[in-house]
């Protein structure tokens, strides 16, 4: 009697401490790279819809401008004081942010990455697009597009992300084994801002009269290119395959400045996200520890089909 009435009162005990962690009302921090490109803007979106199904105070912060690894740091660590319940964050800098990162998992807080890597052991998940796999997908698409030959640039993100080391590596190495009569002339950081992308690729198609094709890594060179491109009327003469989706890309892919991108699922990433949080304070539960959260190839064949989505 005395053993049932034990595991009995264990019972309740654990019922109680389960009901006071999901009545109290949680507080998540998302953290992302920036607020102005719409990827991230997705990101925001999807963590806020799931927590508003759960009844979960979500708070969002990026930096003002772009690749602030300092400014991300500060936010975390404002999250860490404040003891959030858990924090999601697209790091901008996988090195920089190790040390934050690696406070918050110290102080109890489930951290849960998005979109980029970080240096970090113990998170709690990560969710992105397999970068290196997509950027394979995006070198044979545009290899395919100039007919295996000719000269390419790339315009990438921010050098230190862990994301745009993935999308170079995994394209760059495509192409050496793959394509050997395409060539690589020119690499080039624009840390997401699309003037300085659109700058770059008007110095790259001056420097290089034949140049075949570009490849972008996220929304910001893309579109960037995508401007030069129509700026110089090179339109379906230089081929622009890049990364991401948005309303500018998207009118890009229909005036042919782009021909294809790779498209991710940001509103999957937060909320995804959000649901893995709260299902690991509330219940205990585990999610993977990294989650392919998937890409589209995105042509003029089927932008029609994205466009009815957005």
């Amino acid at each position: 009697m005395k053993g049932f009435l034990k595991s009995t009162l264990l019972i309740m005990a654990f019922f109680a401490l389960a009901f006071s962690v999901s009545a109290k009302e949680l507080k998540f921090v998302l953290i992302t790279m920036d607020s102005m490109d719409e990827h991230w803007l997705s990101v925001k979106a999807g963590a806020e819809a799931k927590a508003k199904e759960l009844g979960i105070k979500l708070s969002f912060n990026a930096p003002s401008g772009k690749v602030d690894p300092n400014e991300q740091t500060r936010m975390v660590e404002d999250a860490i004081t404040k003891r959030v319940d858990a924090i999601l964050i697209a790091p901008s800098d996988a090195a920089a942010l190790s040390p934050v990162v690696n406070r918050a998992i110290k102080a109890k807080i489930p951290v849960v990455v998005i979109d980029s890597p970080v240096n970090s052991k113990g998170c709690l998940t990560f969710l992105a697009t397999d970068n290196y796999k997509a950027a394979q997908l995006a070198a044979d698409e545009l290899a395919k597009l100039i007919n295996n030959k000719g000269k390419v640039a790339i315009v990438n993100a921010q050098a230190g992300s862990g994301t745009t080391v993935l999308r170079v590596n995994g394209f760059v190495d495509r192409i050496k084994t793959n394509y050997p009569d395409i060539k690589i002339v020119s690499t080039q950081y624009c840390n997401g801002d699309k003037m300085l992308a659109l700058s770059q690729a008007m110095d790259i198609m001056t420097a290089n009269p034949d140049l075949a094709g570009f490849y972008t890594s996220n929304e910001g060179s893309t579109v960037g290119v995508a401007r030069a491109i129509q700026e110089k009327g090179k339109s379906r003469k230089i081929i622009l395959v890049g990364f991401d989706k948005s309303v500018d890309i998207i009118k890009g892919i229909e005036n042919h400045s782009i021909e294809a991108v790779m498209a991710q699922d940001p509103y999957k990433m937060g909320y995804d996200g959000v649901a893995a949080a709260y299902d690991f304070i509330t219940s205990g539960k585990k999610p993977a520890e990294k989650v392919d959260t998937g890409v589209k190839v995105i042509t003029i064949d089927n932008v029609s089909e994205i466009k009815k989505k957005n």
